[in-house]
């Protein structure tokens, strides 16, 4: 696991840096303290699986920074931890091809789940974040609960999501998924999100498992 975290601020830096070390055993993170760092290190290192970016930093504005970012690295999710708090800069954000949104408010283990939900396809966006427009993409995931149950062992996934996940079963991309379906990967990440939800697992893995285990999908997808 390889991410890239940029902060101006050194202290929030180190204890993001701390945060994301606990990912997994051999997490091996690069820090920048400002967008002209980002965009040294992207320059020559293609291979990270996250960047995790504070919003107003240094060295660019932030439009033409994530518009770079994501031109240099278009299949690299971007998550935006920032203390900013404005509904039409997170609607931005997302038009420019962030995978989630976390505030800097939040406690370690959301966003330890946020980070958690991203690479594995998703989209996280706090509710209290989301303008109307937005809350229309997201109702379905409103209405999901974190911890979802069925007494009866089934579960209620859309034609979509079902097709959506047995592109998973096969190792599909987000990307590849949405060229298959028809779809925007915006509109993938949130499937995928719903789909996670609804299963109450943390990752593709975990989905393909669990929707093989229910009947939902059959052991070749």
């Amino acid at each position: 696991m390889k991410i890239l975290i940029a902060d101006d601020h050194e202290l929030f830096l180190k204890g993001l840096e701390l945060i994301l070390s606990d990912l997994e055993p051999k997490t091996e993170i690069s820090l920048a303290h400002n967008y002209s760092e980002i965009f040294e290190i992207i320059k020559t290192q293609k291979d990270f699986d996250l960047i995790v970016t504070d919003l107003a930093m240094p060295g660019a504005n932030w439009l033409d920074a994530l518009k770079l970012i994501h031109e240099t690295l278009p299949e690299t999710p971007v998550i935006i931890l920032s203390a900013v708090f404005d509904k039409e800069i997170v609607q931005k954000t997302l038009e420019l091809g962030a995978a989630g949104y976390i505030p800097k408010t939040s406690s370690n283990a959301v966003i330890m789940s946020a980070v958690r939900l991203v690479l594995s396809g998703g989209a996280y966006i706090p509710p209290e974040l989301l303008n109307n427009s937005l809350k229309d993409q997201f109702s379905a995931l409103e209405q999901i609960s974190p911890n979802f149950e069925n007494k009866d062992n089934s579960v209620s996934l859309t034609p979509r999501q079902i097709d959506v996940l047995k592109l998973i079963a096969k190792g599909c991309s987000n990307k590849i998924i949405a060229h298959e379906l028809g779809l925007t990967e915006g509109t993938v990440k949130l499937h995928v999100t719903a789909i996670l939800k609804i299963l109450n697992v943390y990752n593709r893995t975990g989905a393909v498992v669990e929707a093989t285990k229910r009947g939902i999908i059959s052991e070749n997808g």
